[in-house]
């Protein structure tokens, strides 16, 4: 395929979550956000560079992860508590303040700690904002294939944003002050907060856990989360590794940029936006290989394209391999970063899901904040070369060591595809993602019932959700058979979304097979996706006789 293929394919998500308004503008301000980020994260770099050298740049990394790093184990507990329209308005309002401050520290010549600071600031909010625009996604996507498209449009918006920002910020060097270019990020991420104003950010779900919870016992059940099963212990691993390089690397471009290849401040830029035109155009493969489900395997290949683009670049002195070789390393970070996610939502349980992804931006962090450290340490001893060379060798390394427990991550627990294809024909499951579907496919337990003998009677407590794979069930109140269900059926929903007891007995008509969801997973799945809950109660109020007149369940 072509590259103009590959950006056209990444591009068509993007069109298709423009068509709800909703989510049109959270795409446009993602993208103004990230790219005034990233023009303001090289420009940081260059202003700690120009002030304390190589060692500058590792303390400005610090500055920028340290708070994010105390923050982000705390993200997924204040945004189910918190209005997400107040988060995400006035967290916006706060950073855009902070970097405009930054930038006018620089201009007034004032000492670098105030700007450290302010930095520190930044970061501590953008740590917030990120998880609470996710959070919205559910409900603001009509159908899944927007909710998909959006996913895959974020992805590809985030590499647009790392290629755009430093490029602008390597004009913005050249043509203005170092505070400016400050100022000028400050007011796209003034403009980011504006642009999502219109969207009602008011959390339409409810959650019945979070109340009186400690915030530190709810950050300490991610981290149990993380660590109770192994599957996703090697991949949060993996992805810590990973992150490590990263950090390390981007410190190493500033170094490689201006020691090594003699580019000036400018070339930062240019080699960081190198970085993210390969995850753009490697969108469309990312997202194919994402079809074909072995999420292991893609996440061994990501950390090889990260680490052999490394390896030849400590070997090469041209500008222009240089920047082909970071672009592969773009397409390195998309196929991480997708894998990994993907991986963690389909090894995680049901009540530690949230948590889980929250302490993954801790992972994140602490990487960053590791390798960031690390890399002034290995230039200091080994020179640049040796630098970037022991950077790039650490990925492939492990992934060849760790590589008999990668592959049985994608034999773990395979979902049955036909089990998926049964519960997205249910209007209460409809709209889950794929991953959401193969995560209940594998929780189903089946169970096979004889002809006459009741699943359940009228008025006893509701405990679980059925599934008719074969066979045919009768419904029967107060001792009247009010409709028959066959294969693709379901009942039981009633009692636990109303928590009532059973308001009808079920009688299998001939033997069936029963597919039985329990009472927690399916209230933490139904409540946990808007529209999901939404097609519940239609379902609900069609079989109260409020809409079809259909007997209850």
């Amino acid at each position: 395929m072509r590259i103009y293929d590959r950006v056209r394919l990444s591009l068509g998500s993007v069109r298709v979550s423009a068509a709800n308004r909703d989510l049109c503008l959270v795409l446009v301000a993602r993208l103004v956000s990230v790219t005034g980020r990233w023009a303001y994260t090289v420009t940081f770099a260059v202003f700690a560079y120009r002030s304390s050298g190589t060692a500058g740049v590792a303390v400005a990394g610090i500055v920028r992860l340290g708070p994010a790093a105390v923050a982000a184990p705390f993200a997924g507990s204040l945004i189910v508590r918190l209005r997400l329209d107040a988060l995400i308005f006035r967290g916006g309002l706060v950073r855009a303040a902070a970097l405009a401050a930054a930038g006018c520290v620089i201009l007034g010549g004032a000492g670098s700690w105030w700007v450290y600071a302010l930095v520190a600031v930044e970061s501590a909010v953008s740590t917030l904002m990120r998880p609470a625009q996710n959070y919205l996604l559910p409900e603001l996507a009509r159908t899944p294939g927007e909710l998909t498209s959006t996913n895959l449009a974020l992805s590809v918006i985030e590499s647009a944003g790392v290629f755009l920002g430093p490029l602008i910020g390597a004009v913005l060097l050249h043509a203005i002050d170092l505070g400016a270019v400050f100022v000028v990020s400050a007011g796209a991420y003034l403009v980011a907060a504006l642009l999502l104003l219109p969207i009602d950010a008011r959390p339409t779900r409810r959650n019945v856990e979070s109340g009186g919870t400690n915030l530190l016992a709810e950050a300490g059940a991610g981290i149990r989360a993380m660590t109770a099963d192994r599957n996703v212990a090697i991949v949060v691993l993996l992805y810590g590794a990973q992150n490590l390089v990263a950090g390390a690397l981007n410190v190493l471009i500033v170094v490689i940029a201006l020691r090594l290849l003699e580019l000036g401040p400018s070339g930062v830029g240019a080699l960081t936006a190198a970085v993210g035109v390969g995850g753009v155009v490697g969108g469309a493969f990312v997202f194919a290989r994402l079809r074909r489900g072995r999420h292991g395997t893609d996440l061994a290949l990501g950390l090889l394209l990260w680490g052999i683009p490394l390896i030849a670049l400590a070997l090469n002195s041209s500008r222009a391999v240089a920047l082909v070789l970071l672009g592969v390393v773009g397409v390195g970070v998309t196929v991480v970063d997708v894998s990994t996610v993907t991986l963690l939502q389909r090894s995680a349980s049901d009540e530690s899901l949230s948590h889980a992804l929250s302490l993954l931006q801790t992972v994140f962090v602490l990487g960053i904040a590791a390798g960031t450290l690390l890399a002034p340490v290995l230039v200091s001893s080994l020179g640049v070369r040796g630098a970037v060379l022991i950077t790039g060798v650490l990925l492939p390394l492990l992934a060849a060591a760790l590589w008999p427990r990668v592959r049985r991550l994608d034999s773990a627990a395979p979902a049955d595809q036909a089990l998926v294809a049964l519960l997205a024909a249910i209007p209460i499951f409809e709209p889950l993602s794929e991953a959401a579907l193969e995560h209940l496919a594998n929780v189903l337990a089946p169970v096979t019932v004889t002809a006459g003998e009741p699943v359940f009677g009228q008025g006893d407590r509701g405990d679980a959700f059925y599934v008719i794979q074969a066979g045919t069930v009768d419904i029967v109140r107060d001792g009247e058979v009010v409709a028959t269900l066959s294969s693709g059926g379901y009942f039981g929903e009633i009692a636990l979304l109303r928590d009532v007891p059973r308001t009808a007995t079920v009688i299998p008509r001939t033997e069936a097979g029963l597919l039985r969801l329990d009472r927690d997973p399916f209230l933490a799945t139904v409540t946990g996706n808007v529209t999901s809950s939404r097609n519940a109660d239609a379902v609900v109020a069609n079989r109260l006789g409020l809409r079809a007149g259909l007997a209850s369940l």
